[in-house]
């Protein structure tokens, strides 16, 4: 238990840090480029707003998600057994829901600790950003059924690769 506090501890201190650290850098990117300052605070206080009214419904769907979503569920289709079955599983997982990316993060990580592969978290999370439904439509009806289709076998590809790529190399460090 108190190894746990520690990490914990340690956990809080890093992101701490990392705020304070992209602060003094924003600070001085302001500095250094004051006639964006007006720019970057209304996207800023945009993003923030988002958040603010974002996440909390997303905490308590993940509440809800911890709860209700047994371990076994995750390990059958998303775990280390599940092959190409939970590829696919989260490529369709990734692509159906529709918001931005820091949504699926959290998402992500309670699917890691329910029992998910890491490249499957990474294919969800990539699915997440790269590949959409809306989106698709979006790209068929500007963009042609040809390259819509090549872009979308090939983003499907190299996301597979990318999570198997990434997991090997979490495995080796």
């Amino acid at each position: 238990m108190r190894k746990d506090r520690k990490q914990q501890k340690k956990k809080i201190s890093r992101d701490w840090i990392l705020l304070g650290l992209v602060l003094i850098i924003s600070i001085v990117l302001l500095l250094i480029f004051p006639d964006r300052k007006e720019a970057v605070t209304t996207v800023s206080w945009k993003y923030f707003i988002e958040m603010i009214l974002i996440l909390p419904a997303i905490m308590v769907l993940l509440g809800l998600f911890t709860v209700w979503v047994p371990k076994d569920i995750i390990v059958k289709y998303l775990g280390s057994a599940s092959g190409l079955k939970g590829i696919f599983f989260a490529i369709a997982l990734g692509t159906l829901p529709t918001g931005p990316l820091y949504i699926a993060f959290p998402i992500a990580a309670a699917l890691l600790k329910k029992g998910a592969k890491i490249s499957n978290i990474i294919i969800f999370l990539s699915s997440w950003a790269c590949i959409k439904i809306s989106q698709e439509m979006v790209e068929l009806q500007f963009l042609g059924s040809k390259f819509m289709v090549v872009r979308l076998v090939l983003t499907i590809v190299f996301v597979i690769i990318m999570g198997i790529f990434v997991e090997k190399m979490i495995e080796v460090t």
